[in-house]
């Protein structure tokens, strides 16, 4: 017989700490009224054990049930014994025949052991461990590298998944992202989630990063698949549970995710805050645009941050920096005027009389060097989509080009370096599928202030990793 239970903690009339237990499950489990028992306090494990012995220093109580039977009652009020509870209200409960375990909460564990990794980077200035989900070309996680490095945090990248492994090839390539242990996850979210064989050799985290797939949950991508819910998406509408299940195996300390601003309403982003919250985090969000960042292209996405609990991070205090107002003109590369990239896209021009004649409300977007401000470039932007910006020949009136990878890097804030070597379509596929750089260079400014003066609080965790290690081993025995 064995049984798993949460118990809350109480207080005794007296003050002292209390831990009251009865019920027919004692009795099954040998801890009968009268017989006794002594108490192990297991400092170095976290843990107490309630033990059976003919001898023991204790003796199980009993109270009378409304059928006049002896109902066995285990009532503990010493300050010293529960001390190894201090601070929380509620703990776990394993009984076997013979032998009672009391341990904190599991979530509680897992706080407690990445606080204490955390910690002790932080102290000796250590890198931080990075992992990063739908890595792509790996700039969501630059830029809050690079963000939380001004700062004086470090981090180093561990893992990096991605279901296209040609991008995963590429961010190989480029200088500072990985290295020799870096560990590529070229797969599909969900079934690296669910192996048991791979999870089983993920590292623990410091910092987890995730850019989802949005094609489910922007208002375009739910239009064009005939979606009432985002989660109706057979390929990417479900990966929130994938996610949760990899956060839940690499335990870190800081987790961010980047979507398009819908994403906050869908039913996924409510599971992952309530699942967040009741393991321990604390969950902000944000709308982040590039233009309020100084970037041409003001493209807007959801960030958000869950820390642990304690941490104390304040989307209010993110730096909005100061910048001067840039134009179409300082991105642009030398690109000749009888280059072939220019077209008159007559078939677009075409489609754009209909769309406005059928009251479709789709229009072209074309610049020229003297506009301030580029409208949203998307992943597919190479197919030459008709409501995409396109740049107006600077002599020749009515030909049209796409934007260069290179400026459509510049347009997001974006260093080249990061597409060097692709080929268009792959390049402006990583860059539309991703962010604008700066708002999230300062998210992880604010994450890097945030975990350096956690580093200052008093109220740290007593346990240490390898005896949570320890308390997990011993429940499972």
């Amino acid at each position: 017989m064995e049984s798993y239970s949460l118990q809350k903690l109480g207080v005794h009339k007296t003050g002292l700490p209390r831990f009251y237990k009865q019920g027919k499950r004692l009795g099954l489990a040998g801890f009968q009224p009268r017989t006794r028992y002594d108490a192990h306090v297991l400092r170095d494990r976290g843990l107490i054990m309630l033990k059976l012995s003919a001898q023991g220093s204790r003796v199980v109580s009993h109270k009378l049930s409304d059928n006049d039977e002896d109902v066995p009652v285990i009532d503990i009020t010493s300050r010293d014994v529960l001390s190894v509870f201090a601070g929380m209200d509620q703990i776990r409960v394993i009984v076997r025949a013979g032998v009672i375990y009391l341990m904190a909460l599991a979530t509680e564990v897992r706080r407690q052991d990445r606080v204490e990794r955390l910690l002790a980077k932080i102290a000796t200035q250590r890198p931080l461990d990075v992992g990063s989900l739908s890595h792509g070309a790996g700039i969501l996680s630059e830029a809050l590298k690079d963000g939380m490095r001004e700062v004086g945090v470090e981090g180093v990248l561990c893992i990096a998944n991605d279901i296209e492994p040609d991008y995963l090839a590429h961010a190989q390539t480029i200088d500072g992202q990985w290295n020799d242990l870096t560990i590529e996850l070229a797969a599909p979210l969900q079934e690296v989630a669910f192996d048991e064989w791979m999870t089983s050799r993920l590292p623990k985290l410091d910092v987890l990063s995730a850019g989802l797939p949005c094609t489910a949950a922007s208002l375009a991508g739910r239009a064009k698949k005939s979606l009432s819910l985002p989660e109706q998406d057979p390929n990417v509408g479900h990966l929130v549970v994938a996610f949760l299940q990899i956060i839940l195996r690499t335990n870190p300390s800081v987790v961010v995710l980047e979507n398009v601003p819908q994403w906050e309403t869908t039913a996924s982003m409510c599971i992952l805050r309530n699942s967040l919250v009741d393991w321990g985090y604390e969950v902000h969000t944000r709308v982040l645009s590039g233009g309020e960042f100084g970037a041409l292209e003001d493209r807007k996405r959801l960030c958000v941050v869950a820390v642990s609990r304690g941490i104390e991070f304040d989307f209010e205090k993110i730096e909005v920096p100061t910048f001067e107002k840039q134009c179409v003109g300082d991105i642009l590369e030398p690109v000749p005027d009888d280059d072939p990239s220019w077209s008159p896209l007559t078939y677009l021009r075409e489609k754009e009389v209909r769309d406005i004649a059928a009251g479709k409300g789709f229009k072209m977007q074309t610049l020229g060097p003297e506009d301030t401000s580029v409208g949203t470039i998307g992943r597919g932007y190479n197919r030459r989509r008709s409501t995409e910006p396109f740049l107006r020949h600077p002599t020749q009136e009515g030909l049209l080009r796409l934007f260069t990878p290179v400026e459509h890097a510049r347009a997001k804030g974006v260093d080249p370096r990061i597409v060097k070597g692709l080929g268009p379509t792959r390049a402006h596929e990583v860059l539309g599928q991703g962010i604008c750089y700066a708002p999230f260079v300062a998210v992880g400014k604010l994450i890097g202030i945030a975990l350096s003066g956690f580093r200052d609080r008093k109220d740290m965790p007593a346990a240490s990793s390898t005896e949570q290690t320890a308390q997990l081993s011993l429940a499972a025995t």
